[in-house]
């Protein structure tokens, strides 16, 4: 860390100092990477284990020898024909090739990383949209479809021409790497792209200096699908210059050289690939990646706290939804040298934060960024006061805003302290007018033509502190009145037997939304949906925002970062309340699907089940806001 921020005065004296355009700050993230090898050549850059269990095999490299992947893995790209302006996506789980092609995609062109759990389907449309051309992926493997997907959304992407397939059998340990040739599935290829081995390509290729000159100026160099609660992906597009940013507030603010970071989240997320990964390239630290599915991964809740001891960790890199499934098991190791935990994606219950401290006597830093502002906009200060609920104070040259204005952007009011808003943000990350690479997306997305608008409704306090309260998209409209889902969602989580907590509008024909929250349940907890209906009553604010219905789920639907992911829960109830209206008018009709289509958003797509009228049935739709269709 280069400077002190525990405070606003501290954040306001490092933005007085200079300007941003005055950093010392390279133009491109190579020349960064460039830098550390220099000053920290010998130190762990990055490392990679296979399975979680103590003492397992792991794979190491220093800055120098990952500087040299990535030039290689450039070099690569640029002779299988990738320019400046042309995208390699990488489909893959988070192994060490994750971040060798990240960076040596957006050194060569622009790297466009893709959720390997989306479907086929949704990854082709991204390839698509980002025209991408060459593809890296994993060759197929036993107890993932992660190749057949890929294979599959290749079929319907044509402008790929290259797809390269990476082993993960070279993780493995014999026996283990004896049987994987014996059992690993076919994968049919209904592409026309040349499929080739990763690591044998790289071969080819010089690791010691890049094979073509950089353009020397900033420029796009990542595409990000968002990753939130939206539903249908949207590509927004990065800078180098907004990479380096969120680089350069965690190197000066956050960590430095001699921190060690666990991190098992997906490198396909901007949170792990920017606050996490560009902060360790521009701090020199040493990030750690447990198992390819990181918290998904067999036995790493088990064998978390064994994790922090074995890599002597300073940092752990979370989600409240991980969080909360480490409290429910017991510290069994040494973690002594750990300093801080960073929780991002979603609001953190308070008593999960406070368990956390009592446990480990570590406090969690709770932040907040988007992938439209390239990430980083604000945190609680690592050595100042946290206040818990907030994301703390905006960084450096993050200009915040709590604004309200219409659909096209003007501004019609800026709120004043601790007055809820839409929270609005303009600093090194964002890009007005270019965010997402559909033009039509960007229409109305900043205010005043500067600040971008984030979609979450938020206030900042007298001291300064940042408080998201909601999302614009997430409000419930009953009758015209707007609900704001997070009263409910905060009267459920105060229940001791609540983990989690989800409040959407459920269709209804009178008022159009009715407000009905579904309930996950810490584990081994039982309870009656009447009993938590009863708890929220006494502690709803608002009569209207009462949920009429309370359904507790095993688990409720959640992006890979841990947000709870409303879309599924809107299919719920749609599905649950269209059929139950159909039955009560003992009509011959049911929901077939809830699909999400990108212009009309959420579609109930209906069946006859018998003889029916119709007519009718149309005449009952029409009754209610949502989209259908007679399938």
């Amino acid at each position: 860390m280069e400077f002190k921020f525990a405070n606003v005065a501290d954040r306001d004296s490092i933005q007085n100092e200079m300007t941003w355009e005055d950093r010392d700050i390279p133009v491109s993230v190579y020349d960064q990477i460039a830098r550390t090898r220099h000053l920290h050549g010998k130190c762990n850059a990055i490392s990679f284990q296979m399975f979680s269990d103590d003492g397992a095999k792991a794979e190491t490299f220093t800055w120098t020898q990952l500087h040299a992947k990535i030039t290689q893995a450039a070099n690569m790209f640029r002779a299988l024909g990738v320019g400046e302006d042309d995208t390699v996506a990488f489909i893959l789980p988070t192994i060490n090739e994750s971040v060798i092609t990240l960076f040596g995609a957006m050194t060569a062109g622009i790297v466009n990383p893709i959720n390997p759990l989306l479907e086929p389907e949704k990854i082709a449309g991204i390839l698509r949209e980002t025209k991408a051309k060459v593809v890296v992926t994993l060759r197929a493997f036993p107890k993932t479809d992660v190749a057949q997907k890929v294979s599959e959304a290749v079929a319907n992407a044509p402008d790929v021409k290259h797809v390269l397939e990476i082993d993960l059998n070279r993780y493995l340990t014999p026996p283990k790497s004896w049987i994987v040739p014996l059992v690993r599935p076919k994968n049919p290829v209904h592409h026309t792209a040349k499929v080739i081995s990763f690591s044998a390509e790289m071969a080819k290729h010089s690791d010691q200096q890049l094979s073509f000159e950089q353009r020397g100026e900033d420029r796009v160099c990542a595409y990000f699908h968002t990753g939130g609660t939206t539903g249908v992906p949207k590509v927004a597009q990065h800078r180098a210059s907004g990479l380096l940013y969120n680089g350069w507030l965690g190197g000066s603010l956050l960590m430095g050289s001699e921190d060690t970071v666990l991190c098992p989240l997906p490198m396909f997320h901007v949170f792990a690939a920017y606050p996490v990964m560009m902060s360790a390239v521009c701090a020199g630290a040493h990030v750690v990646f447990p198992t390819p599915a990181g918290y998904r991964g067999d036995g790493v809740f088990d064998n978390f706290w064994k994790l922090v001891e074995r890599w002597q960790a300073t940092f752990i890199i979370t989600v409240p939804t991980a969080l909360s499934a480490l409290m429910q098991r017991k510290v069994n190791a040494d973690i002594s040298t750990l300093n801080a935990g960073f929780s991002g994606s979603a609001a953190l219950p308070l008593e999960i934060y406070r368990r956390f401290e009592e446990i480990t006597g570590v406090a969690i830093v709770e932040g907040y960024g988007l992938t439209e502002a390239t990430c980083l906009v604000s945190a609680n200060p690592a050595d100042g006061e946290k206040k818990v609920g907030s994301v703390g104070i905006p960084f450096p040259y993050s200009d915040v805003k709590i604004l309200q204005c219409d659909a096209e952007g003007e501004i019609l009011k800026e709120c004043g302290v601790d007055e809820v808003g839409e929270i609005c943000v303009a600093n090194p990350g964002t890009w007005p007018g270019h965010t997402y690479t559909d033009a039509r997306k960007n229409k109305g997305l900043y205010a005043g033509g500067k600040y971008l608008r984030t979609g979450d409704l938020g206030r900042v306090d007298a001291d300064g502190y940042l408080w998201i309260t909601g999302r614009a998209k997430d409000l419930i409209i009953r009758g015209g009145h707007n609900i704001d889902p997070a009263m409910i969602e905060e009267a459920l989580l105060s229940h001791p037997k609540v983990a989690f907590a989800g409040a959407i509008g459920q269709p209804d024909e009178v008022a159009g939304e009715l407000p009905c929250v579904y309930v996950e349940l810490v584990d081994g907890a039982t309870a009656t949906w009447r009993e938590l209906l009863d708890h929220a009553k006494d502690r709803v604010p608002e009569r209207a925002a009462i949920p009429k219905h309370v359904e507790v789920l095993p688990e409720l639907p959640k992006t890979a970062v841990g947000k709870v992911f409303k879309p599924d829960l809107r299919r719920l109830a749609i599905t649950r309340v269209f059929n139950e209206t159909f039955e009560k008018k003992k009509l011959a009709v049911k929901v077939e699907e809830v699909i999400d289509e990108k212009r009309r958003g959420l579609v109930a797509r209906i069946t006859a089940t018998g003889d029916v009228d119709k007519e009718q049935v149309e005449d009952l739709m029409g009754t209610f806001t949502v989209s259908w269709e007679w399938v």
